[in-house]
């Protein structure tokens, strides 16, 4: 069976690399608990420093795999949460990386695409990229990864986006902080190779603590509180009627009935 992910190390430097191409890179079980799993033990890798996280194929990730989102549909509520929670584990073992990390955007990235991106620390991506956290056309919101999200762009921009599902580009990402840079498609791998070699020349245990620092400044609440809180709101909002239709219209390739 083929793995979802590879990784690779070049000297002092992680490549982990999502490759489920052929459903650009889409979350299922699988891919969540192998990341977590890849990330927990680059924790432990005294030889690593860095970790730039890619996407194989045209897109870097575009968020639930349709097959995963019809089996949590049919699911109860108690599963939704430990699903959600899977998910919550994962992006809060990145963000807690104690090494800085690099998303590599080279193509779309949507949903939970988008709370990976959020949740390194330096993300570079190319003009061509979208972006979308399009939940709420289902009748959910991205909860889960709401507190990358908005600590990358802010309230004011979460508050219309999660709203809205509309898609923007690189530039709009760019603008509210999503994308720390962006750089055309021909110079993506010399942006990540020119910030690794600024990130290497930090020293590690600086680097960790200058995370932990930032954390402990910004966070209002416990981590622990915040992950449960926002996977039983996405629990409830998937076994939802306005869940359940949102995710059927979507499946079914049609307009949800709250649609004019």
């Amino acid at each position: 069976m083929k793995q979802p992910l590879s990784l690779r190390k070049e000297g002092a430097v992680a490549r982990l690399r999502m490759e489920r191409p052929e459903v650009h890179n889409a979350f299922d079980a699988a891919l969540v608990a192998a990341l977590t799993h890849a990330i927990s033990g680059l924790a432990l890798d005294a030889s690593v420093r860095v970790l730039v996280l890619e996407g194989e194929g045209a897109s870097f990730s575009a968020g639930a795999d349709l097959n995963w989102m019809r089996g949590m549909a049919a699911a109860s509520e108690l599963d939704n949460r430990q699903d959600a929670l899977a998910l919550a584990k994962l992006l809060r073992t990145l963000d807690e990386l104690p090494k800085p990390t690099i998303a590599r955007v080279h193509g779309a990235a949507f949903g939970g695409g988008v709370g990976l991106v959020a949740a390194c620390d330096i993300a570079i991506g190319v003009p061509a990229a979208k972006f979308g956290l399009t939940e709420s056309k289902l009748g959910l919101l991205p909860a889960v990864i709401s507190p990358y999200v908005v600590d990358a762009i802010g309230p004011r921009h979460a508050r219309r986006y999660f709203a809205s599902a509309e898609i923007f580009d690189a530039a709009q990402a760019q603008r509210m902080g999503l994308l720390h840079e962006v750089v055309d498609e021909d110079g993506l791998d010399e942006a990540i190779e020119r910030q690794v070699g600024l990130l290497l020349k930090a020293g590690p245990i600086a680097a960790a603590a200058a995370k932990a620092l930032v954390r402990n400044v910004a966070s209002a609440s416990g981590p622990v509180a915040i992950d449960t809180a926002n996977a039983e709101l996405i629990a409830r909002l998937r076994v939802s009627p306005e869940g359940q239709e949102g995710i059927a219209a979507f499946l079914e390739k049609r307009k949800p009935k709250w649609c004019f």
